[in-house]
């Protein structure tokens, strides 16, 4: 299974569609902060199942802020973060995740994009899709019992 991972996306739409076209994903993640911007991609893409959650500059978004996701035979936990504290720590998060058995964490807020492993969990913060110097987005490839996240710029 093949997941396009994205956030903070903030208006840029194209640059998702242009990642989507790319990836050819079997599902389609958003991590907060352009929840209108994933209603326009999943628009786009009708046959791609898309999941999001809602993120700080989400006003009015009436999602979830944080939200528990079975893909793939692995469990996912989705935040955009800022209910967790991402941009100090990730201690909350971590263990937050691990109290919902999640394989996997799932943040962005930070813009800043990263994949680490720790106690059997991984974590994965995309990046900004939608920053326009150096978009980044995720993949997380899922195999099996294997859970493969890879990083990618536009």
């Amino acid at each position: 299974m093949r997941i396009a991972v994205f956030s903070d996306s903030h208006g840029n739409c194209d640059n998702m569609v242009q990642a989507v076209e790319i990836l050819h994903p079997d599902h389609i993640l958003h991590l907060g902060d352009g929840w209108r911007d994933a209603e326009k991609l999943a628009e786009r893409f009708p046959a791609i199942p898309l999941t999001r959650v809602a993120g700080n500059c989400d006003f009015g978004a009436e999602g979830e802020r944080e939200l528990l996701l079975c893909l793939g035979g692995k469990t996912l936990f989705l935040a955009h973060g800022h209910t967790l504290g991402v941009k100090s720590s990730l201690i909350r998060a971590y263990y937050t995740a691990q109290e919902k058995g999640a394989d996997i964490l799932l943040h962005g807020h930070t813009h800043m994009p990263y994949i680490d492993e720790r106690g059997g969990i991984w974590m994965m913060n995309p990046g900004s899709i939608g920053d326009y110097r150096r978009p980044s987005y995720g993949l997380l490839a899922i195999e099996g019992d294997k859970i493969l996240p890879s990083l990618y710029v536009l």
